[in-house]
């Protein structure tokens, strides 16, 4: 269970990233009126794939008995986070023409919930928890 915690601290990281690298993304082609592209799609599918994982692998340590009352609070933004990206990637996707403010919304909207989410256990978003010694 060490292992799927560290995992799941560590992707953290991974996630805020690649979630930082698609408000950029998104946040300059808006800006720009760049015409859309597929990097829109991809981008989007990367993010919200890796907070995907985050999720299910944050849903096995509860299963398996890392659990505490703090977590509620936690796993009820977590749950918003990837519920407000799905909805506005795929509103995005089946538009007849797609663009950057859907998915703009939708990392920058799942980033602050995922933040709060952060907080809700009583952590930092930045701060170490797993790889301390």
């Amino acid at each position: 269970m060490n292992f799927l915690f560290h995992l799941h601290s560590g992707l953290r990281y991974l996630v805020l990233l690649v979630g930082f690298v698609a408000l950029v993304y998104f946040a300059s082609g808006l800006a720009t009126k760049r015409p859309v592209g597929k990097g829109v799609r991809v981008l989007g599918a990367i993010y919200s794939g890796l907070l995907d994982l985050q999720v299910l692998v944050g849903i096995t340590l509860v299963a398996l008995g890392r659990y505490y009352p703090q977590l509620i609070g936690h796993m009820v933004l977590m749950g918003l986070a990837v519920a407000v990206t799905h909805v506005l990637l795929v509103r995005n996707r089946k538009r007849a023409t797609p663009g950057y403010l859907l998915p703009l919304v939708a990392v920058a909207v799942s980033l602050v919930l995922i933040a709060a989410g952060i907080m809700a256990i009583g952590r930092g978003v930045f701060s170490q928890t797993a790889f301390m010694g």
